[in-house]
């Protein structure tokens, strides 16, 4: 069914239009607090959207809320009050308990700084940005576009786009320079949303809370909730300070310190606001306050956080890269996996899910062409569909383990060439992958010397550790990739490529007005290149790694058929840096490994494989040199997974139970129950770890007793079981795990 975007404009005097395809009118909805702003409204599924315009300045802000809730939207006070405001002189102006924030932060150079302490702490709400006035809205299809002037001579352009039938939002920011002199932009966001929360007429003390995900090497993921309060993100008492949370990351790993998520719940009604941004290098968001209303915005890093700031020319524009918002009636988890609808695009060749085995912690960087086809002969006729050859295959100085750039192949090692090993692995019935780290040169490459075409900071080419960084604004750089890269994977019959990126950029370099400008342009190229590959090769399934996790944000995933989740390749915290990428990722776009040894115990085996299902199965190790009753769960793995990714591929999670602090050392026990979208069937997920844990696991299911078990892998010495309303499982000690595929009982 297609869902209409219905408007209605609510003018101060109390008269509306409602603007859709039959015209018809409508009465105004206006509460007390909008006879000081003209607000205009639009139905999108079951969101409502409200553009708040101040009826003196034209300054405009945007509020998203629940549609089901728009008649619970308090009313709220105009002025701060208390007995320490009753005490000030009579003759000073009352202070105002609310404003509209503009729904469009921008930075200009020239123009005054923001005041109330905020210089060094934010940059929003500079008169730059509330200077802006309302100067039209126009509809295009499913896109709103909103038109702001600023008195400098510029006008900004907010252009937001509802992903239908979803309650998913696109947004972007649009710059124009109306002037005949050069402007320099030192901010500009993808996205603010303002009024939170619409439902608590005061400042909602000990109600508002902000998630974010915090991320690290091989520790992806973990939430970190925090009220306000313990943020200092309360309003001072005269709601003159600037009260900001300002957090990202700066340079070429997006996934470096946090994800590039936050959400902000109001716990007294239950509904969260939450973000992202689509952007592979520096980002900001902020958590924003100065009376009674809060604010979340962000986009690229400004010139404060991430060293940014761009000249416009006269007549010319800048766009910002998408950010993506939602709100929901729920928690955090529930706006998350309802941001996933953004992943819009799927290979027909994934929609089964099919397995993967990468021999990395198979060679450890030392692939042969024997190694290769002794895992292929392995798994001939099992549901592995892709092996890839991982780093370690390109030719090398003697006692050299680590240089790339030139991307020959190591004769040595593939004496025939790439070709004949790719063509034995088609002929035992799987695709070849291979891995690239394109970006880079290292130390003893030939490419190494290319300096002209390298990125250079003050002069100097960008060396850290073992590698320099290819410019991605030079010609040269994608001439020469194309043919190494797109070239190599075609002639050699490749059907997977798994990209990697071991370190970053930093601040930025040189070549633009700024550092963080060039770095920006810089990455502008290499998503140029990712779409040339997926272009010219649109077959081939695409691997996004950085490291692991650092790179897991959306447009780079959104090309990318799926992303690595971690570099905790054997790890005990495994389950639970899978579990928290659940919470961002769809299972489907999201690679999780099982290191397997030919030294596991059966009940250690159940445990590295039951996280893969959480994600994409990849497999690795000794798989093949598993025997007996190894290789039996091992296949029953392979088995149950192939029954399952349906509801990995389209369905939702809920997670539950309780884990220590510690990842390193993981303690307790966690499950992650995923139902299908037809509600026919559950997939459980359960580990337990160190002590303490329940003896019986006892996981909640909803609908108790019209399920029924269908498979599930185990070594317990019981198999889990139904007990009233709850999957029970009795673990087999520390380090135990369980998956149970349930289904519904049918109907007599």
């Amino acid at each position: 069914m297609r869902h209409r975007l219905i408007s209605r404009v609510c003018s101060a005097s109390g008269h509306g239009t409602r603007k859709s395809a039959d015209r018809t009118e409508t009465k105004d909805m206006k509460k007390p607090e909008d006879m000081k702003a003209g607000l205009i409204e639009h139905n999108c599924g079951d969101t409502l959207l409200r553009y708040r315009i101040d009826a003196g300045s034209g300054r405009t802000g945007l509020e998203i809320i629940p549609a089901a809730l728009a008649g619970q939207v308090a009313v709220r006070r105009e002025f701060l009050d208390g007995p320490e405001i009753a005490f000030l002189p009579k003759h000073w102006p009352d202070f105002p308990a609310w404003e509209i924030d503009s729904m469009v932060q921008v930075g200009v150079r020239g123009l005054p700084a923001p005041d109330r302490f905020a210089q060094g702490r934010t940059m929003r709400n500079s008169p730059a940005s509330e200077g802006l006035r309302f100067a039209g809205q126009r509809t295009e299809g499913n896109c709103l576009i909103t038109t702001l002037e600023h008195p400098a001579g510029y006008i900004c352009e907010h252009i937001l786009t509802w992903l239908e039938g979803t309650g998913v939002f696109e947004c972007r920011t649009r710059f124009h320079n109306r002037t005949d002199k050069p402007m320099v932009l030192t901010m500009l966001s993808s996205f603010s949303l303002g009024g939170i929360s619409p439902f608590q007429s005061d400042e909602a003390a000990g109600k508002l809370r902000l998630h974010r995900c915090r991320s690290a090497w091989s520790a992806e993921g973990r939430l970190d909730s925090r009220l306000f309060e313990e943020l200092q993100l309360e309003p001072s008492w005269t709601g003159h300070s600037v009260s900001c949370e300002r957090f990202g990351q700066v340079g070429s790993l997006p996934v470096r310190g946090f994800f590039p998520f936050a959400a902000v719940e109001d716990t007294g009604v239950g509904v969260t606001w939450a973000a992202q941004i689509a952007w592979p290098g520096s980002w900001q968001m902020e958590a924003y306050r100065r009376n009674d209303c809060a604010c979340l915005s962000g986009g690229l890093a400004d010139w404060e956080f991430g060293h940014w700031a761009k000249e416009i020319a006269p007549g010319d524009s800048f766009e910002t890269p998408s950010a993506f918002f939602t709100v929901v009636q729920g928690g955090v988890d529930e706006a998350a996996e309802r941001l996933q609808a953004l992943y819009t695009e799927e290979q027909a060749s994934q929609q089964c899910l099919p397995v993967l085995c990468n021999e990395w912690c198979t060679s450890w960087g030392a692939p042969t062409h024997d190694s290769i086809l002794a895992l292929a002969d392995r798994f001939r006729g099992t549901p592995v569909r892709y092996l890839v050859i991982d780093d370690g295959w390109t030719d090398r100085p003697a006692g050299v383990t680590l240089e790339n750039g030139d991307w020959e192949v190591n004769p040595k090692s593939f004496p025939d060439g790439l070709r004949a090993t790719a063509d034995a692995v088609r002929e035992r019935g799987m695709i070849p992958g291979i891995w690239f780290e394109f970006e880079v040169a290292t130390r003893l490459s030939k490419a190494w010397q290319e300096t002209s075409h390298q990125l250079h900071r003050d002069g100097v080419p960008i060396e850290v550790g073992t590698r320099r960084f290819w410019d991605f604004r030079d010609p040269w750089v994608h001439d020469y990739l194309s043919e190494k890269v797109i070239g190599l994977l075609r002639e050699a019959g490749i059907g997977y490529l798994k990209v990697d990126y071991n370190d970053t950029i930093g601040v930025g370099c040189d070549g633009a007005e700024s550092s963080g400008e060039a770095l920006r342009a810089h990455l502008e190229g290499v998503v140029r290149f990712f779409r040339k590959i997926k272009e010219e090769l649109p077959e081939l399934v695409i691997e996004i790694c950085a490291s692991g996790g650092h790179r897991l944000e959306p447009l780079l995933l959104g090309i990318g058929t799926m992303g690595s989740f971690s570099d905790a390749h054997e790890t005990l915290e495994i389950p639970i840096i899978a579990a928290n990428g659940v919470r961002l990722i769809p299972p489907r776009k999201y690679q999780v490994w099982a290191v397997l040894r030919s030294s596991d115990t059966l009940q250690r085996l159940v445990y590295s494989l039951a996280s893969t299902f959480l994600g994409r199965m990849c497999l690795s190790g000794q798989a093949h040199e598993l025997q007996g009753n190894q290789r039996d769960i091992l296949t029953h793995a392979l088995s149950l997974y192939q029954n399952v990714a349906p509801i990995l591929r389209r369905g939702t999670s809920k997670r539950h139970g309780q884990i220590g602090p510690s990842f390193r050392h993981p303690a307790g026990w966690q499950a992650v129950v995923r139902s299908s979208d037809d509600g026919s069937a559950m997939l459980a997920v359960c580990h337990v770890f160190s002590g303490p844990f329940p003896a019986v696991i006892e996981v909640p299911l909803e609908q108790a007793g019209e399920w029924e078990i269908a498979d599930a892998l185990h070594a317990s010495a019981q198999p889990p079981s139904l007990q009233g309303d709850c999957l029970t499982w009795i673990p087999a000690g520390d380090v135990s795990a369980c998956v149970v595929w349930l289904k519904k009982k049918l109907q007599p």
